[in-house]
């Protein structure tokens, strides 16, 4: 089946070039002329998606050529750009940052190739002019196979810069600058020690995030050629999809079963294709905030603790005790329970967190606060922070059977945290890391009852015996009797 569908990746020089705030400035000003837009993001990361999906109107997914083979990358950027007029995929650090130094597994260079997409590579020009030129020749050389056809300069000094940097680029390399974007300070997103904040969170402060949106807007604009980037999207090539592996309509059980997922400031790191996959293999999901919430959603027969920050929401998280008390009887009474990274944590008996320096805002006021939380304590022992930063792709392999997988076999996720899990007693581990750190010795996956908490970040159209593994323990429980 060939299918064309308009389409650009914005890819950055490097970290930090600007290509987050670009884009979604680009999503915005091609939504307010009438465009549907379905967003992409290289990579694994959750936060800049959340933008995406809130400026666009329409859930952005992830694309990764580590964890999904390139038929895979393809169907999720067919399916999700049903009815979309163009797609924006932004890309992961540098064009060329992945996984190794000697090809692009992992990189937005990858992704660009599968899905045979122009590039417009965004260029951090400050205090650069002829300079970009050598910059621009460099990454068009690099690989062949690439086709770089627009370049964005960020972070111009003054119109006479601008035009400098602008002329070189176009005399040495002979590609179009579609755009030149002043330099404003005030122009971007807060950081945080993981990330940028989230849009969930920027969500509960909308008059402020609403100002900063409409800046990112207007100097997009203002300053970027649409016109001309619609054409170089419209030139991209058909693309041929052999047909749908992941993604496919199954025979609806008879059997529903309810998953609540936690979903709030705290806990916000989800992948939209697991929670379609969820619903493919006959989830109803049902969301609630474990900071206001006072128990869990009624008729649930599993719960689902995804990533986020909850070391920033501890206060809150603690002082909720009817939803800790609640977490901690649904576990009690052998319900199934998912818990990522985040979700992990809040699981543990304590959480102990001290703000690393640099941080302002919300983290400062926390900083005065008591820095000890006590949590859910389903597991026995304490998380604490350090300066230690984990940012891996893992890989793993089941050692013993439990909710989302049977022994022997291997899945394929990432590890993003600066944190460690400081257990009381020996515990169970589900998964032998093949490639990262796990919680333990290279051991993650802690299994209790009917519980299985991990550091792992999993994606289930990576893993595909996630979504059909969970729903089962979940009808399992619901229909039959005692742990899974």
């Amino acid at each position: 089946m060939d299918t064309a569908i308009p389409r650009v990746v914005i890819a950055g020089d490097r970290s930090s070039a600007g290509k987050t705030t670009i884009c979604i400035g680009l999503l915005s000003a091609l939504r307010a002329r009438g465009f549907t837009v379905q967003s992409f993001k290289v990579g694994l990361d959750y936060i800049d998606p959340g933008f995406h999906t809130l400026v666009s109107g329409r859930h952005s997914r992830n694309l990764d050529g580590f964890l999904m083979s390139p038929d895979v990358v393809k169907e999720i950027f067919i399916r999700s750009s049903d009815g979309a007029d163009i797609a924006v995929i932004e890309g992961v650090r540098g064009l060329y940052e992945g996984l190794n130094y000697f090809d692009d597994v992992g990189s937005t260079a990858e992704i660009a190739k599968i899905l045979h997409c122009p590039v417009i590579l965004v260029i951090d020009a400050g205090s650069i002019t002829r300079s970009v030129a050598a910059i621009v020749n460099g990454y068009k050389s690099l690989d062949p196979e690439l086709r770089i056809a627009g370049v964005i300069l960020n972070n111009i000094g003054s119109e006479r810069h601008g035009d400098k940097a602008e002329k070189a680029v176009e005399k040495y390399s002979g590609i179009k600058v579609i755009g030149k974007i002043p330099r404003q300070r005030d122009l971007g997103i807060s950081m945080r020690h993981l990330g940028l904040i989230t849009a969930t969170e920027c969500e509960y402060r909308e008059a402020t995030f609403d100002g900063v949106l409409k800046k990112i807007k207007k100097a997009v604009d203002e300053n970027v050629n649409l016109n001309l980037l619609v054409d170089i999207a419209k030139s991209a090539p058909a693309l041929n999809l052999p047909g749908a592996k992941i993604f496919q309509p199954r025979k609806r059980e008879s059997k529903k079963v309810r998953i609540a997922v936690a979903f709030d400031e705290a806990f916000n790191f989800y992948y939209q294709d697991t929670f379609d996959l969820l619903v493919q293999e006959g989830a109803e999901l049902v969301f609630f905030s474990p900071i206001r919430d006072k128990k869990l959603p009624d008729g649930v027969d599993a719960v689902y603790l995804g990533g986020g920050f909850p070391e920033i929401y501890g206060a809150e998280l603690s002082s909720n005790t009817q939803m800790i008390h609640a977490i901690k009887g649904f576990y009690e009474g052998y319900g199934v329970i998912y818990a990522e990274c985040g979700g992990l944590m809040y699981l543990m008996e304590e959480l102990e967190y001290t703000p690393l320096q640099g941080l302002r805002g919300r983290e400062v006021e926390q900083s005065r606060e008591s820095n000890r939380f006590a949590m859910c304590g389903v597991l026995k022992g304490m998380v604490k922070f350090g300066e230690k930063r984990v940012v891996n792709y893992c890989e793993g392999e089941f050692r013993k059977d439990c909710i989302i997988g049977r022994r022997g076999d291997q899945f394929k996720g990432h590890e993003f945290h600066h944190s460690e899990i400081l257990l009381e007693n020996e515990v169970e581990f589900a998964y032998k890391m093949l490639r990262g750190e796990g919680i333990k010795g290279g051991m993650d996956g802690i299994i209790m009852k009917n519980c299985l908490a991990s550091y792992a970040h999993l994606h289930a159209a990576s893993y595909i015996g996630f979504a059909k593994n969970f729903v089962e323990s979940a009808r399992k429980r619901k229909y039959g009797v005692g742990a899974i």
